[in-house]
């Protein structure tokens, strides 16, 4: 099929970020208040357009760091939203990302087409501007799936951590109850955790041990991909 140079011009790209924060038991996700029209003042992922001489992973982190202040090393491609009528300003192809951190670890600082940026509980989400709330639906279900294959998320605990920590981390990312000592059991025979020597009092309970993760075998279990059923 023959483009003329007009039709060529009419699809845009732009790059959305998915970025959730775990901080004790709560999953946010963080959004910016959009400065311009479409959607002046509403709350939305950070993104833009992906400028001609950058790549999708270069644009996406510039503009997360533009509106948003948060640097992160490495963002997952998750899905590209290309449906009719998705942006008011004609036909724009969106490449999203996603990935998961620790929200203190940021000091979050809007500028550029952004005039705040905020964490917010994914349960109490406000309106979103464009298809972005079908986009987070999709990256929570993404994460929730990737659970399930590979270890993620120890980077989110502190350095040393009791194993009820551990089991908070999973029952908040899946949103549900799991069967706590087939749990123990799946993660005591991954070779993933430490048992330091050290306990901590949590409670009126007897003291628990403290455990840190062997980042050697936790990276080599997620280069395998291993299915984990919880």
């Amino acid at each position: 099929m023959h483009f003329t140079h007009s039709m060529r011009n009419k699809i845009q790209l732009t790059v959305d970020a998915v970025v959730f924060g775990y901080e004790s038991g709560n999953i946010s996700v963080l959004l910016v208040k959009r400065k311009y029209e479409p959607y002046k003042n509403a709350w939305a992922l950070p993104g833009g357009f992906v400028l001609e001489k950058e790549n999708l992973e270069e644009a996406v982190q510039r503009e997360l760091s533009e509106e948003t202040g948060v640097k992160i090393n490495y963002l997952e491609q998750l899905y590209t939203f290309g449906d009719l009528g998705r942006d008011p300003r004609g036909r724009v192809v969106s490449v999203s990302y996603f990935g998961l951190v620790k929200p203190n670890a940021f000091e979050l600082t809007a500028s550029t087409d952004a005039t705040r940026a905020k964490w917010f509980s994914i349960k109490k989400l406000p309106r979103l501007a464009f298809d972005h709330k079908k986009i987070l639906k999709i990256a929570i279900e993404r994460l929730q799936g990737k659970i399930t294959y590979e270890p993620i998320g120890f980077e989110l605990l502190d350095k040393k951590f009791p194993f009820s920590d551990l089991e908070k981390l999973y029952t908040t990312l899946l949103d549900r109850e799991i069967d706590r000592r087939n749990f123990k059991k799946k993660i005591t025979s991954l070779k993933v955790l430490d048992e330091l020597e050290e306990k901590v009092s949590i409670g009126r309970g007897r003291p628990a041990s403290l455990f840190s993760f062997n980042e050697k075998r936790y990276f080599q279990l997620k280069k395998e991909g291993i299915i984990f059923e919880i």
